[in-house]
């Protein structure tokens, strides 16, 4: 069994297993109280922001502390490649004041500028827009600026999130974002299920980028599943409702050689775990009692 150091590594937990925001008639009956009390009840600490969360910081910190819940990241849609830079950062900085008052420390990014991950009736292979040089080049600037000043003004770390359907999503196009990106302002949201969906391998990934990793969601996928949304040419959400993803321990994921990278390199942060299907096939607070225990079982946490 690999130990990761509690002191350093905390869990979390996503709502999306309770209601999805991108499909809301799944857990559309599930209120944002019984989301982040289950979240409680499993034993995770950490959440990200869903839909149904209170705006009002005051409000959600309120509800969080009752549970001993923290916000540990949330999610951004950046269109650098399609809005001027200004629009980006006004969004950004609004989402930056209101995780710097909820006391996070990390924004995730996703370029969403010709994104397919939404769409309902485009197939999730073979139809993900691949950018060209100088298009490389405007993600990379812009990130760069953005990520520093969520470090320098919001001591807040810029990660970006690989993810299907996107400009970014995979091994090589991960690899071009780090090379292009400076360190000290980018990093990375590894994330094992987007990385297996897309057929490369999360554990060569985790190897590659342990050094720019700032946050990690923990997912698994069902191959067969993979495999059906494949070849009758179905979209990302469909893949979801189909129950393409689930929790780790579920699917078919090797997660003890990745937790003993991230514990050999001292990984410091959130692994969180996300992993979206149906709330009325996969009862949230069942399946993420399973993934706590499942966790504990392999890493001591």
């Amino acid at each position: 069994m690999q130990m990761l150091d509690k002191n350093k590594v905390r869990l979390g937990i996503a709502p999306i297993a309770w209601t999805n925001d991108d499909m809301p008639d799944l857990g559309s009956e599930n209120t944002f109280e019984q989301c982040v009390s289950e979240m409680a009840l499993a034993g995770f600490t950490g959440s990200e922001v869903g839909n149904k969360y209170p705006k009002d910081p005051a409000v959600l910190k309120k509800a969080l502390e009752l549970r001993g819940m923290q916000i540990c990241n949330q999610w951004f849609s950046s269109f650098l490649l399609t809005q001027p830079f200004s629009e980006v950062e006004r969004a950004c900085r609004d989402q930056l004041s209101f995780l710097q008052a909820m006391g996070s420390k990390i924004i995730g990014f996703s370029e969403q500028s010709y994104s397919v991950q939404g769409q309902l009736s485009t197939p999730i292979f073979g139809h993900k827009y691949v950018m060209n040089d100088s298009e490389w080049k405007t993600l990379c600037e812009g990130l760069n600026r953005l990520g520093k000043i969520a470090k320098e003004e919001y001591g807040i770390s810029l990660t970006y999130h690989h993810h299907m359907g996107t400009v970014v999503q995979t091994a090589a196009e991960t690899q071009r974002l780090m090379e292009g990106t400076d360190p000290a302002c980018v990093s990375l949201l590894f994330d094992t299920g987007h990385f297996a969906y897309c057929g490369e391998d999360p554990l060569a990934m985790v190897k590659q980028h342990i050094a720019r990793i700032r946050h990690v969601h923990l997912k698994d996928i069902r191959p067969e599943v993979v495999e059906r949304v494949k070849k009758e040419n179905r979209s990302f959400l469909d893949g979801v409702r189909m129950g393409a993803f689930t929790i780790p321990g579920d699917g078919c994921i090797d997660f003890d050689p990745i937790f003993a990278v991230l514990e050999q390199a001292g990984y410091e942060g959130y692994m969180l775990v996300e992993a979206e299907q149906d709330p009325a096939k996969a009862n949230p607070l069942e399946y993420a009692i399973r993934a706590r225990k499942f966790i504990a079982e392999k890493t001591g946490l």
